[in-house]
């Protein structure tokens, strides 16, 4: 059910018990961990961590921690699926679930007892009314008994009159399974509209945030976590643009709230100080990180914009960097290293070029963040570098030690972490940008009929860095804006695109995962999920659903074509 009062219903039930809190690998669901990790040391709350991957990894720590825990806490997993029937706990466990995953699978809305879903209730949820799906069977069988009592009381009866009376009972038998199996036509239709479309509400972190702040508990950094949480829903495109304002726009208020408070205290400008504020900054991945040529190669807006992947491309972005008149000694070097003069007012001068070059929207809504005098951080930046630490490939570490180094570059106290991850985020944006150009210029990008199809080859450079579904997504994300760009066919501009990538070349299986079409104003919908559940079941297709969004999959190489050719004809 969903709970209506956070504090009430969930956090004055759990501040005087041991919880087990299960968190899935993104980076939102990192960030409401730390809001909650918080306020739990604020009221010294016994927890116990466990990162899950999946619904294996979910069955598997449920099993291992039932005994000793009656709370469950779930972050950005077990709303989208019927949890009790997953899981098959005892009837005195509890699951408070704070998932961005919609829809919410209509058991766990209509669980009264033991499954509690923190979700704002403002959000789109369109959930069917409880008659429409469930029905007591009781009734149906009653009416069945009154019926052949009457047969067996009429017995003394003359026979005309008995048969009249099994005739009618026939009638009134034959008359409730009719209206029975329209009902059942009628339930599996509006089960079907409703569950067709996987899309994300409002982030997890900003919930927990919310929660902190109703109990008059938040802090600046519970603050900043959740904004890198709406910030990472943005850059891997699990919400429209316009409830990224809308949230941006809450978060504000918060933030305007903390500046406020915080402007007679007279540590505001100390050496350890953090302020967060908010920004109309540049659409350039981790410029002030980077140099500003690098960065606007690899940001994915500038690079569809000039179509770098071409030599035209590359001339494109000469004749703007020439614009700006920036020398090019400087815009090759490390943006700290660059004079002063010119980073005081780089942004306006950005933007007057950029909009001769018809980028009119080069600048965002966003916040960034001082850490002391020196440490200066926008909210992509930590995503970027948190996604990168999350999913490292380069050593042979265990994804729960990923996870541990990914949560603790949240951290202020631990800037080295963080400054290492966006050494990495830099190698993993390269890779994306090389990866798109090498798919465009090979014309990868093939058109099935209802959807674009692309495969990565085994021994594609950086292809092991793809076989994890937050990378995956965003070379998926670049590719499709990509091609938008440099397609001259009006039809393939709003095709939706499957992406496949090597996963294990012992087992033989490849990682799937589809987008919707590619639109500024889309609303992120996505029907894949549904879809490669059905092709794969039509098929007899050897496939993995164990990923918290489903329209990742794990795939048989082998039963690839067959899978593929059961898509196109359930979607043409």
């Amino acid at each position: 059910m969903f709970v209506t009062d956070i504090r009430k219903e969930f956090y004055d039930v759990v501040v005087n018990q041991r919880v087990a809190l299960f968190v899935s690998p993104d980076i939102d669901a990192l960030c409401a961990c730390k809001v909650l990790q918080a306020l739990f040391h604020c009221d010294q709350v016994q927890y116990t961590l466990v990162p899950v991957a999946g619904w294996q990894d979910l069955g598997t720590a449920f099993m291992e921690h039932k005994e000793q825990y009656q709370y469950f806490v779930l972050i950005n997993c077990g709303a989208n699926v019927d949890l009790l029937e997953t899981l098959q706990p005892e009837e005195d466990s509890v699951f408070f679930i704070c998932d961005t995953h919609r829809p919410a699978d209509v058991v766990n809305v209509y669980n009264d007892t033991q499954i509690k879903l923190l979700i704002k209730q403002d959000d789109d949820l369109g959930v069917p009314s409880y008659d429409d799906i469930f029905r007591d069977d009781e009734e149906d069988e009653e009416g069945d008994g009154d019926d052949s009592g009457n047969e067996s009381d009429g017995s003394a009866e003359p026979s005309g009159k008995r048969r009249r009376y099994d005739e009618d009972a026939l009638e009134r038998r034959i008359e409730r399974q009719r209206a029975r199996r329209e009902w059942e036509a009628r339930r599996r239709e509006i089960l079907f509209d409703y569950e067709q479309y996987e899309f994300h509400g409002t982030s997890a972190a900003l919930v927990m945030f919310e929660l902190a702040w109703v109990m008059s508990k938040d802090t600046k950094d519970m603050l900043w976590w959740s904004v890198i949480g709406v910030t990472d829903q943005w850059i891997h495109d699990k919400i429209p643009h316009m409830k990224y304002v809308t949230d941006i726009a809450t978060l504000q208020r918060h933030v305007s709230r903390h500046n406020h408070r915080n402007e007679d205290e007279e540590n505001s400008l100390s050496i350890d100080c953090m302020r967060i504020t908010f920004e109309y900054d540049l659409r350039l991945v981790l410029y002030q990180h980077w140099s500003l040529y690098e960065s606007i190669c690899n940001s994915c807006y500038t690079s569809c914009s000039f179509k770098l992947w071409s030599i035209n491309g590359q001339k494109k972005l000469q004749e703007f960097l020439a614009d700006m008149g920036l020398p090019l000694k400087q815009v090759r070097q490390k943006f700290n290293s660059m004079d002063m003069t010119i980073k005081e007012n780089l942004r306006e001068v950005i933007e007057e070029s950029a909009n001769k070059f018809s980028m009119k929207d080069i600048r965002v809504q966003t916040f960034a963040v001082h850490f002391g005098f020196k440490n200066r951080f926008l909210a992509s930046d930590v995503v970027h570098a948190a996604a990168a630490l999350l999913e490292n490939v380069e050593k042979d570490e265990t994804p729960t030690d990923n996870f541990i180094k990914a949560l603790d570059c949240l951290s202020r106290s631990n800037l080295e972490r963080l400054h290492l991850g966006i050494d990495l985020a830099k190698k993993k944006l390269k890779a994306i940008q090389q990866t798109v150009a090498s798919c465009i210029c090979t014309n990868l990008i093939l058109s099935q009929g209802p959807f674009l199809y692309c495969h990565l080859l085994e021994g594609t450079p950086d292809v092991k860095l793809f076989s994890k579904p937050l990378a995956l997504t965003l070379l998926c994300k670049y590719l499709l804006k990509t091609f938008v760009c440099s397609t001259r066919n009006k039809r393939c501009k709003i095709l939706p695109l499957i992406m496949a990538a090597p996963l294990d070349v012992e087992k033989g299986t490849v990682i799937v995962l589809g987008i919707p079409p590619e639109s500024e104003t889309s609303d992120k919908k996505n029907f894949f999920g549904r879809a490669f559940e059905k092709a794969a079941e039509s098929t007899s297709s050897r496939t993995l659903h164990d990923h918290f969004d489903t329209s990742v999959i794990e795939l048989k190489m082998e039963d690839r074509g067959k899978f593929l050719d059961a898509l196109i004809t359930l979607l043409s």
